[in-house]
């Protein structure tokens, strides 16, 4: 058994491949029954979000699960695995867990700090329970995880005055116009990504935000709670027209806003500055509006150079977080020990005691002479000698549970006695703990 964490993410993929990859939250489930399926592939969790792509799995063997995981995003995304290949990277063992654990934490993300993936998280973690894809592994380390988050933001002050893509879509509109006091503003899309943008453009000062989703309530409910207008999906470009920035942050699985639209929402602005945000993924709006005349236009990706500031500034409390994560990694993998220590002790015990109850009953079908009383004695001290030469082994295997070698201590036992790997979850009472 392993745990694998395969995917892609800002780092090593630009956004135009993220989006290839990216599964959708309505229609996630399918995907994970189906990884959950594959061979070798016993629990999986799929976390997609505007900046990653990657899914955590257990699996049988490291290498042939990390194939079958790579073939299967390939294969639902129909994209050539060699394409595919270069952006991709594969944590295993500790490194799989500390990846989680640092992803959770907001260490991995544009943002340092920033609060959005933590949510996103848990929303993954929850899709993979309703899909029926997550086992006792994989649910232990989510909690894990969680709750390392949470450590990290009580312990360390990583999050204070924590921002996000859509605070450093803001904070990039400030510096294109100098000051966007007085500017209206334009919302494409309701969602948590979209809120935290009218926070940070109401608070920036911004004249007036209209909001637009395809389902009106949404938008009046969201334009409401700061003061904005809630426009209509169809009135879209009439809107846009009178509108100096634009974030969208929809969940559409194409262009909504092309360089033509913008065009004539151009002439009718008389060519006045218009700022465009697209922070989706896929992406909202045709990179040919960036072409225009007066238009300027930004995804995720371009807002790398306003975070770079953040992430320094950060880097200190950074650190103390990943000193905490660290020791619970630590935590972890000695749970995660347990679960193979248990069922290794059960099963040497198991056959060492079908090899002497063998040759028991061989020897004492030669033994036809014996009373019962000198059958049973026979029997206890064959039940001894294995009790005892088997007691300073065994001792060994429980105390190593607790050390960094007990995986070479395992290994090592499990080859001299040739026994099968455990399957997964096959540990003892202490393994249904969460806590």
């Amino acid at each position: 058994m392993d745990i694998i964490v395969l995917g892609l993410n800002h780092k090593t993929a630009p956004v135009h491949i993220r989006e290839r990859v990216a599964f959708p939250e309505k229609t996630i489930h399918e995907p994970l029954r189906a990884l959950r399926g594959a061979p070798g592939v016993r629990e999986t969790m799929i976390l997609s979000t505007c900046n990653r792509v990657e899914i955590a799995a257990v699996v049988d063997n490291r290498e042939h699960g990390a194939a079958a995981v790579r073939a299967f995003v390939a294969r639902h995304h129909d994209v050539p695995e060699g394409e595919l290949a270069p952006h991709l990277y594969l944590h295993a063992g500790a490194e799989a867990v500390s990846h989680l654990f640092r992803v959770a934490s907001s260490l991995d993300s544009l943002v340092v700090g920033e609060p959005q993936i933590l949510g996103q998280v848990k929303d993954a973690y929850q899709f993979a329970r309703e899909a029926g894809a997550i086992g006792m592994v994989l649910d232990r380390l989510l909690k894990k995880a969680l709750s390392v988050a949470k450590l990290v933001r009580t312990e360390t002050e990583i999050a204070r005055s924590a921002v996000s893509v859509s605070f450093a879509a803001v904070e990039l509109a400030k510096k294109i116009f100098g000051e966007i006091e007085g500017r209206s503003a334009m919302i494409i899309g309701a969602g948590e990504m979209a809120e935290l943008a009218v926070k940070h453009l109401v608070s920036s000062g911004v004249r007036e935000v209209f909001v637009v989703n395809r389902t009106f309530e949404k938008a009046v409910a969201l334009a409401q709670e700061f003061g904005g207008s809630a426009v209509k999906y169809e009135d879209l470009f009439d809107q846009l027209a009178i509108s100096d920035i634009v974030i969208s942050s929809t969940g559409a699985p194409h262009f909504i806003i092309k360089g033509e639209d913008i065009k004539k929402v151009m002439v009718r602005r008389r060519h006045r500055p218009m700022f465009f945000i697209d922070i989706a993924v896929p992406r909202d709006i045709e990179p040919s509006v960036n072409d225009i005349d007066n238009a300027y236009l930004y995804n995720v990706d371009d807002l790398q150079s306003v975070v770079d500031g953040n992430i320094k500034e950060r880097r200190k409390e950074a650190d103390k977080a990943e000193k905490i994560v660290e020791q619970e990694v630590g935590t972890f993998e000695k749970w995660i020990t347990s679960l193979q220590v248990v069922p290794t002790i059960v099963q040497l015990r198991q056959s060492v005691d079908a090899m002497r109850a063998a040759e028991l009953e061989k020897s004492l079908g030669k033994l036809a002479h014996l009373t019962e009383k000198d059958r049973e004695q026979v029997a206890q001290l064959t039940q001894s000698l294995v009790n005892k030469i088997l007691h300073s082994p065994l001792t060994v295997l429980k105390e190593s549970s607790q050390s960094p070698e007990a995986g070479v201590y395992l290994e090592v036992t499990r080859k001299l006695f040739n026994l099968a790997d455990p399957p997964a979850g096959q540990g003892g009472d202490d393994d249904r703990r969460t806590n």
